[in-house]
């Protein structure tokens, strides 16, 4: 441990990730689910990306959008389980301050993208299903483009005052983070006087980043419902809502383990310690490996394009 755990210091030169504080004897086991994950997180991407790029029916703004929501499930899981993997296996530990603020960092903003893509696809299918004849008209490349755009910068911005909000607090309690990465509340939580601005500034994000998303977001399914309740037939009905069936699956499994985690961060300290932990991470990991596996099933381009892959691979 490079820094006392009682000197007072503005900025660590290192911290101390504890890991899953309370379940040290069970780490070379659970490595072995989260190094699942990790692996079908990373293989199921790549192949999202790889049938995009080379099949051209699927060059419309909802696979473009799928893209980015490949990419940025592949920069969430790869900033956070090497750095656990290592601790579960080589007792790695430490983590340099200019480091953990990357990590920080980049761990909010690309959940916070995320948070942005889920709502792009709602206002695809809400055009889609709403106007679907005008809906090459109105989502041309430009728009999705633009679309895009502001997703990225708003996740970098809204972000952005992270790091210097946390380098400007006075650690004089301990560097040691009872986390497997750096999450921002809880090394807010580890430094001494007055964090009333990071923590309003959190729930600002928390407000701006997801919940906006989500009020727009019931918006649009509120309109694609009106919608589809207006066509004929049961059949129709179901045909037409079908097609925003992995969407919806992709929601539950982003924003639901994302709130109970927030909610357990914020007002679970009766809760025991490694329990929060965990949540944490199921919020960070289980939709990165659920979202492929999703549109690769629900998806019929995307299922009958992996299907010709592999039988023609066979047949090589």
């Amino acid at each position: 441990m490079s820094d006392s755990n009682t000197t007072k210091f503005a900025n660590p030169s290192t911290f101390i990730l504890l890991g899953i504080p309370g379940l040290e004897a069970a780490y070379v086991w659970l490595s072995i689910p989260f190094c699942a994950i990790y692996a079908i997180a990373l293989f199921g991407n790549f192949i999202i990306l790889f049938i995009v790029k080379f099949e051209p029916s699927l060059h419309e703004p909802m696979y473009y959008f799928l893209c980015m929501l490949a990419i940025i499930d592949l920069v969430l899981s790869t900033s956070t389980l090497p750095k656990m993997l290592s601790i579960f296996w080589f007792n790695s530990r430490e983590i340099d301050f200019r480091a953990c603020l990357t990590q920080l960092y980049f761990l909010h903003c690309f959940a916070v993208m995320e948070s942005g893509i889920f709502m792009a696809m709602a206002l695809d299918r809400y055009v889609a299903i709403c106007h679907p004849l005008r809906h090459s008209i109105i989502l041309r490349n430009p728009v999705v483009a633009k679309i895009s755009l502001a997703v990225i910068l708003r996740g970098s911005i809204i972000i952005l005052p992270y790091p210097f909000l946390v380098r400007r607090l006075q650690y004089c309690r301990t560097n040691i983070i009872p986390h497997t990465h750096c999450e921002h509340i809880y090394m807010v939580k580890l430094a001494c006087g007055d964090i009333s601005i990071s923590n309003y500034y959190g729930l600002f994000v928390q407000f701006c980043g997801k919940w906006v998303d989500m009020i727009f977001i019931a918006m649009s399914y509120f309109e694609i419902l009106r919608a589809i309740f207006k066509l004929p037939t049961k059949d129709a009905w179901l045909k037409t809502f079908g097609t925003c069936g992995s969407h919806l699956c992709a929601i539950l499994a982003f924003y639901i383990p994302s709130f109970f985690s927030s909610f357990t961060q914020r007002f679970g300290q009766n809760l025991p310690l490694h329990f929060q932990v965990l949540i944490a991470n199921v919020y960070l990991l289980i939709p990165r490996m659920l979202n492929p596996i999703i549109y690769g099933v629900r998806t019929r381009q995307i299922r009958q394009r992996l299907l010709r892959f592999f039988v023609c691979g066979s047949k090589i």
